[in-house]
């Protein structure tokens, strides 16, 4: 056998593998428990994709400097996860009543909102790229 085969490996080139092997695990969990990232607000949690116009959690992501969807129908309290898919940061900020504002999420963070009680039409903005517009609307399900 070689001398070089016989050699322990540094502890740094260990720790480098450890550390890459409990964030392969961790990218494959779906324990849906809750997750906080880098300027997340307050009481931040992760939560589902809403799949239909009105649902009790949803999610807006940012990608290639829009707000996807930009505009999203919620019932009131719904709490929503602002994810932030750019290399830049954002912020996803209730224009006039300033009714809800996730702070700057840096590139890859993610925060939660909580839709206003009060039904109504709440337009919001990044407000690092005001080009950046979308509308949430919230509307209570009547029976």
């Amino acid at each position: 056998m070689s001398p070089t085969l016989n050699r322990p490996r540094p502890r740094s080139t260990m720790a480098v593998g450890a550390v890459f092997a409990l964030l392969s695990l961790a990218g494959c969990s779906s324990s849906g428990g809750p997750t906080t990232a880098g300027t997340s607000a307050p009481g931040s949690s992760s939560a589902p994709a809403a799949t239909a116009n009105t649902a009790t959690a949803s999610t807006i992501t940012i990608k290639d400097f829009a707000f996807t969807p930009a505009d999203l129908t919620v019932a009131p309290g719904t709490v929503i996860t602002v994810v932030n898919k750019d290399s830049t940061a954002h912020t996803l900020t209730a224009t006039g009543s300033k009714a809800f504002d996730t702070g700057t999420l840096g590139a890859g963070n993610s925060a939660t909102i909580t839709a206003p009680a009060q039904d109504g039409s709440y337009p919001y903005i990044c407000t690092i790229h005001q080009y950046m517009k979308g509308t949430l609307t919230v509307k209570a399900s009547r029976p």
